[in-house]
This record gives C-alpha cells, structure tokens and sequence, in this order.
C-alpha cells in the first residue's frame, strides 16, 4: 500500500484530475467572451467552363468559377484561448425540386492564426517574420479578424456530380468559420445566437444565378467574320494603291 509505485500512481491520479479540471475551467471561460462576427459578402464575376477533373481524363465537367468581395469582421472570435480561425467561404443553391437538401461546395478558404501560434502558420519564412512582427508583444492580435477582398479570386473552382453547373438559379455566397482553442471543443459558426455567442450579422448574398457557357463555335464565327473582313480591308487598299 505504501510502495513507491502506488506513491506515484496516487501522485499521478491526482495530477491528472488537477489537470482536467484546469482545462475545464478554461473551455469554459470561453462562454463568458461575447462573439458578435459579422460580414457582407458579394460575387463580382462569374463563369461557367468546361474542363476535365484530371489530366488523364477524357470525361468534360462544368465548372463555376465565381469572384467576390468581402467584408468582414471577426474580431470577437480572438480570445486569449484562440490557436486559430479557419473562415471559409462556400457556394450554395437549392438540389432538384423534390430533393429535400442543398448543395454545398467551399470557393475559397484562409487559416488566420493567433500571435501565440504564428510558428504554426503554413507560410514563407519572409512573411513568418513580417506576421510575428506585426503582433510583437501581442498576446491577442483582433485585429487579424478584420479581412477585407476585393474581387477575390477562388482557391477552388466548384462542379456538380451531374457534370451541369451552367445556367444554375438561386445560387448564395456564405461566410463560415470555426474556431480552435487551444484548449476545449472546437466551434462552429451558428444560425442562431447562444447566450453571449452571436450569429453572424450578414454573411450571405443575395441569390444570383451562374451564366451559360459561352459557346465556342460562337467565338469562331466572330473571330473568323472579323479575319474575312480585314482580308477585304486591306484588298481594297491594294486596288485602290494600284489604281
């Protein structure tokens, strides 16, 4: 009973109960911070081309290509127990009538990190040294949470398993995110407010519909009217230089 080996279980039982406690206490000093994000968020350009999933591939898909501007501010999700902030932006419109879902797909994604995890950041050691810089003595940077795109472009370019994505009604921009603490459960963003956690004010489009493919028998034509009608052009100036 008083072995040095049961000595050190006890000793370890009761560190790791301290411990979980501790970090209980933590997760939940988490709930007491107000979270109150909010963003606009608004497609400036879209298309619609086709391509092949892979380069082997004979198969042609669809694809979206959607541009946009945002503005947001995420400010409040920086705590003193915040790693990082995964915000990401995705692209939604309602599945086929009697189909009770809604497709979903992410355009473009950024990982923000917390001054305290910057050596985690997967960047260039050039723009590592300006970051760690920017929040020197700095246990909370919010105003990291703070993004303003413009015209921004994909990070990914978004189709549907049918291969059609062209000519698509009801389409929505959404801002998401989620947050990793350092110690607790991760979150995510909610559609409704929770006590002091708010959801996020704005952050959708108005619906807009994704444009038809243009047709490349169309281009040829202009391409080849336009060629035909230089080639009169520069016929009648050789006559006429001759003449």
């Amino acid at each position: 009973m008083y072995t040095s080996l049961v000595r050190a279980q006890n000793v370890f039982g009761f560190f790791t109960t301290v411990a979980f406690a501790v970090a209980a206490l933590i997760a939940g000093t988490d709930l007491l911070a107000p979270r109150t994000p909010s963003g606009t968020i608004r497609p400036t350009n879209t298309q619609v081309v086709k391509g092949r999933p892979h380069y082997y591939s004979t198969k042609r898909e669809e694809y979206a290509i959607i541009k946009f501007s945002l503005d947001a501010d995420l400010s409040s999700l920086f705590t003193w127990n915040t790693k990082q902030v995964f915000v990401y932006v995705t692209a939604e419109w309602p599945a086929a009538a009697g189909n009770n879902a809604t497709n979903q797909a992410v355009i473009w994604d950024q990982i923000i990190t917390s001054p305290s995890s910057d050596h985690l950041a997967n960047i260039g050691p050039a723009t590592l040294r300006k970051l760690k810089k920017s929040a020197a003595g700095k246990p909370i940077d919010p105003s990291r949470g703070k993004l303003s795109l413009k015209n921004q472009r994909p990070k990914y370019q978004i189709t549907h398993p049918s291969s059609r994505i062209a000519e698509t009604d009801g389409v929505e921009l959404r801002l998401h995110y989620n947050v990793q603490p350092w110690v607790g459960a991760l979150t995510w963003d909610q559609g409704r407010d929770y006590g002091r956690w708010k959801a996020t004010a704005g952050g959708a489009s108005d619906a807009f519909a994704l444009p038809a493919i243009k047709k490349k028998d169309d281009g040829d034509k202009s391409d080849s009217s336009s060629s035909s009608s230089k080639k009169k052009t520069n016929n009648n100036n050789k006559k006429k230089a001759k003449a």
